[in-house]
């Protein structure tokens, strides 16, 4: 046998198979060629090169995750290994309308990639501009070809991204400043049915509150998917309808009525056949109950017999933990007010402070943020009802410090280090009080009598040196756990790639596992279906099975660490050589132990294969209803 190759690369014994939504059964399989060739009771290892026992471990189709920003990453390390080591063998990129399928449009003034992303996704503008400096096409088939070419870890899926065909239909400028010609419309409804037809999965667009541009002097506007309006959505969501792809959104943010009318295009009964459609996302708002309750109910009416919609609001496996360094966090945008800070440039603390000494900005800081907790009115009824217009938590008690110049206030939440700051100055005694901190306080806070007082001095003094940590949203882990079994809902949502130091949700999927195995095998193995092949026909692609023909993208789970594995404790904040920048990632070693893509090992026992990141493992995976001629 020394002398031949091995009729078998790989044999996994004894695992037990979750599939496509089938009761589990104990079995091997083998594995050829990056094909899974044979499964089965007691499958021979003659003619193995290398078995695994895989006795009392989980196996399944590698997982996909259908809402990533790994556009940039893919450029500078395309291994992805921080969703890779998680067991993630699919990503899908270019949600939210913004990707690099015509390359950096940039057009001497303008730099979309940078403009468009840096304060939508929270990545450093150094990052963005070496990125979009390697950028060598131009052209949607060109951005494919290009991504064939990379050293891929996961297996890739790319949207079409809206933003960027409005640049390029009608120019940077012209994008957020008026409506497109006819010819304009014509034009992206040509480029979007092309694309399609080569193999993109779908179209992206935005309606988020939160997503403006970084590049003056358009700071005080959005990114250009927003400026579209429903006639222009119609036409090009049509396309989409024509070619049988998916159209990825975000709800827009006038009113439900304006929802509900959008949404709608999923209609077959209004527009002659569904309109597959994922949305983000169904969160469970702390500030807002009604939230969770309305997506849903907009589920069930755009699923229902009488409209005929094909409808999947995605749903996040975890708390929403975002973390902020000072005032710049994703959430922030939406409130005028510390929207102002985020438009300075990360580096320039001296214009924030300017901003924050500011007689008439301190005026309507404060007013926003006593809003609601003082007196008795509408606001203060809101709040206590859970009915806050914003998402953006202002509960001090909720707060909590991550990293802080003052390291004995790291820990704590913001109420207690507000009832310290008043103890300090009034004389009082408190716990374990430092020399230094109590310099600070009679230095920067002597002057602090309310929150609002202490909050605009945090962001004074510290600026973005201090990071904090809030859970916006899916406090209550059943509710979760509800959010995600529902049918019509869709686990999603995990924003991976972006958002550097503000978010980490990098094991998501091995959150909802967990969250799924608390119904035993049969809800576990539903969870695996949502997560694999359910993703896979939703956008349209091939994968998500373990069938004997199809590619060897696999997964090994300890159960049993599974169960005991935390998710709230795994994040760690790392530095990226890649990016020469810190990064909140998660680290849920000892939990998967082995990831198999196109029959190679990517992930084994804690640690990346050889292989990993310098040869292609996964495959761009175009649409199935591509026109290969295209």
């Amino acid at each position: 046998m020394s002398d031949q190759q091995p009729d078998i690369d790989i044999l996994i014994k004894n695992a037990k198979v979750f599939n496509n939504g089938e009761t589990p059964v104990i079995e091997d399989v083998a594995i050829a060629g990056g094909k899974i060739v044979s499964r089965g009771p007691n499958l021979s290892e003659q003619s193995a090169g290398r078995v695994i026992d895989a006795t009392g471990q989980w196996l399944m189709p590698g997982l996909f995750d259908i809402h990533t920003h790994y556009d940039l990453e893919l450029e500078v390390a395309p291994g992805l290994p921080e969703s890779t080591r998680h067991g993630t063998t699919t990503v899908v990129i270019a949600n939210c309308s913004l990707g690099l399928a015509f390359g950096a449009q940039r057009d001497g003034a303008n730099d979309p990639i940078v403009d468009c992303y840096a304060r939508v996704e929270n990545i450093p503008k150094s990052v963005l501009r070496s990125c979009a400096d390697k950028v060598d096409w131009s052209t949607p088939q060109g951005y494919l070809e290009h991504l064939e070419q990379l050293s891929l870890g996961p297996n890739v899926v790319t949207l079409m991204p809206h933003s960027m065909l409005r640049i390029e239909a009608m120019g940077f400028e012209n994008s957020i400043s008026r409506d497109p010609s006819t010819q304009e419309v014509e034009a992206m409804k040509s480029t979007l049915r092309d694309a399609l037809k080569q193999g993109y999965a779908g179209f992206s667009t935005d309606a988020l509150p939160f997503h403006y541009l970084a590049g003056q002097p358009h700071c005080d506007k959005t990114i250009p998917t927003q400026f579209a309006k429903y006639g222009e959505l119609k036409q090009l969501t049509q396309v989409v309808r024509e070619q049988n792809s998916l159209w990825q959104a975000t709800p827009p943010k006038d009113s439900v009525i304006g929802t509900l009318k959008t949404f709608l295009l999923t209609s077959g009964r209004l527009h002659g056949k569904p309109l597959k459609t994922t949305v983000v996302a169904a969160l469970d708002l702390a500030n807002n109950w009604k939230i969770a309750r309305l997506a849903k109910t907009l589920s069930r009416v755009l699923n229902s017999k009488w409209v005929q919609g094909s409808f999947h609001m995605q749903a996040l496996g975890a708390p929403f933990k975002t973390w902020s360094d000072g005032a710049i966090t994703p959430l922030a945008e939406e409130i005028p007010e510390l929207r102002r800070l985020n438009e300075t440039e990360l580096e320039d603390r001296a214009t924030r402070l300017k901003i924050l000494n500011d007689a008439e900005y301190i005026k309507t800081f404060r007013k926003m943020w006593m809003t609601g907790k003082t007196g008795w009115n509408l606001d203060r009824l809101k709040r206590k009802l859970n009915l806050e217009d914003y998402a953006f938590n202002r509960t001090l008690a909720d707060m909590t410090v991550d990293l802080c110049p003052q390291s004995n206030w790291q820990g704590m939440d913001f109420q207690t280090l507000f009832d310290r700051v008043l103890a300090i100055k009034a004389g009082n005694a408190v716990a374990d009080m430092q020399a230094d901190e109590k310099a600070l306080v009679e230095r920067d806070f002597f002057w602090v009598s309310d929150e609002a007082d202490f909050m605009l001095q945090i962001l004074r003094t510290f600026d973005t040196d201090i990071s904090w940590c809030t859970i916006t949203a899916n406090r209550d882990i059943q509710t979760v756990r509800e959010l995600l079994m529902d049918p019509l809902l869709l686990p999603g949502f995990n924003d991976c790639g972006a958002h550097l130091t503000n978010m980490a949700f990098y094991d998501v999927n091995l959150r909802s596992l967990k969250l799924a195995a608390e119904g035993g095998d049969k809800d576990v193995s539903y969870m695996v279906k949502r997560l694999t092949k359910d993703a896979a026909d939703v956008f349209g692609v091939d994968g998500g099975t373990l069938y004997e023909g199809d590619v060897a993208d696999l997964i090994l789970i300890n159960p049993d660490t599974l169960a005991r594995y935390d998710g709230e404790a795994s994040v760690e904040r790392v530095y990226r050589e890649e990016f020469s920048h810190h990064q909140l990632v998660n680290r849920s070693d000892e939990v998967v132990d082995l990831v198999l893509i196109g029959g190679k090992v990517a992930w084994e026992k804690n640690d990346f294969s050889d292989a990993f990141g310098r040869e292609a493992l996964g495959r761009l995976l175009r649409a199935k209803n591509a026109d290969v001629a295209a």
